[in-house]
């Protein structure tokens, strides 16, 4: 293959890759009854003035399953930290005892598993229209390529190339989903 044509596969192979670490990254965050630091990864505290991620200003942990404490390292940061907890609209009710933040991870309803499972399977079909789209961008930029003159075997040489190498990525996009569905599901 020519230059530009393995230019444009390593290019496709990247936005891929990227669809997939985001999906991890927004799976992680969908909760599966089990406490996770993570689950907070979203909430940001007024931090004299500035909108500061949770784990710049204290440290989260989870001490067991069901609860997460999150430690934050100025006592002053007790109550806007569980204000921003409360704003986040995670379901969750942070108890202050005056040293630490801990809030208790409540088990899942059957109809809250279901509608978890439908917000994965939506960034699942989200990450899958991202691998798409990079697909049809290298398609297209082959074409431009065939049309300022390389060889047409080799275009599609890449155009299949980077068929198979969606078909790949669309696949691991559907174990991640699978095996989030299977965690939040189990009780």
């Amino acid at each position: 293959m020519s230059e530009e044509t393995v230019f444009l596969y390593d290019e496709a192979e990247e936005k891929m890759e990227n669809s997939i670490k985001h999906l991890e990254r927004e799976l992680v965050k969908i909760r599966a009854g089990k406490a996770n630091p993570q689950m907070l990864d979203s909430v940001k505290v007024d931090y004299y003035g500035t909108m500061t991620p949770l784990s710049q200003v204290s440290n989260v942990n989870t001490p067991d399953p069901r609860s997460i404490v999150v430690q934050p390292w100025e006592k002053n940061m007790l109550g806007p930290i569980e204000k921003a907890i409360m704003s986040a609209n995670l379901g969750f009710n942070p108890q202050n005892d005056g040293t630490i933040v801990r809030i208790v991870v409540p088990p899942l309803t059957e109809e809250r598993r279901k509608d978890l499972v439908k917000k994965a399977r939506a960034e699942a079909e989200n990450c899958k229209v991202s691998i798409r789209n990079a697909r049809r961008e290298a398609i297209d930029a082959g074409k431009k390529l065939e049309k300022e003159g390389t060889p047409e075997d080799e275009v599609k040489r890449m155009e299949s190339d980077i068929e198979e190498l969606t078909k790949n990525y669309t696949q691991k996009v559907d174990k991640l989903v699978d095996a989030k569905e299977e965690d939040i599901m189990t009780i």
